[in-house]
């Protein structure tokens, strides 16, 4: 977590990251609800479909508007180490989810509810991550070739 720490854009990167949450749950939400009750598909699979939508728009924003001034390099390269990086806090996000949908009728009934829950629990991961290995300005390789040891 040493990248919540310091540097002076930081605060600023922190506030437009939720702004970017948000934008991205609601299409994460939507995405599931319309997939479950239109496109006829169950919660579990529905929610890797509406998750895939979200993190690509969201990848788009924060590489736009959030981490714009140190966005830079391959948009394609970039993508897969978004993609390699935020695996985790995927997982992190979907493992909440599925938990929550197991051990509650509550959540069952109310998926779009453990959708919100596993997106907080992923979001200080997320924002860490993104940061200091995807929008960087000398983004390290994730896959630790040169830098990734110190984190």
């Amino acid at each position: 977590m040493a990248a919540l720490a310091g540097g002076s854009a930081m605060p600023v990167q922190f506030v437009k990251f939720g702004i970017v949450g948000v934008v991205g749950f609601v299409i994460d939400a939507t995405a599931l609800y319309l997939l479950i009750n239109l496109g006829d598909l169950g919660p579990y699979i529905a929610r890797v479909y509406s998750f895939v939508l979200a993190a690509s728009v969201t990848w788009a924003l924060h590489r736009n508007f959030t981490f714009k001034a140190s966005a830079k390099g391959a948009p394609a390269r970039q993508w897969a180490r978004f993609v390699v990086i935020n695996t985790f806090g995927a997982a992190i996000n979907y493992g909440v989810y599925a938990a929550l949908l197991l051990a509650s009728d509550f959540f069952l009934s109310q998926p779009v509810l453990a959708v919100a829950v596993g997106s907080l629990a992923a979001w200080a991961f997320n924002f860490a991550a993104s940061r200091r290995y995807v929008f960087s300005a000398a983004s390290p390789d994730p896959a630790g070739k040169s830098g990734a040891a110190d984190c």
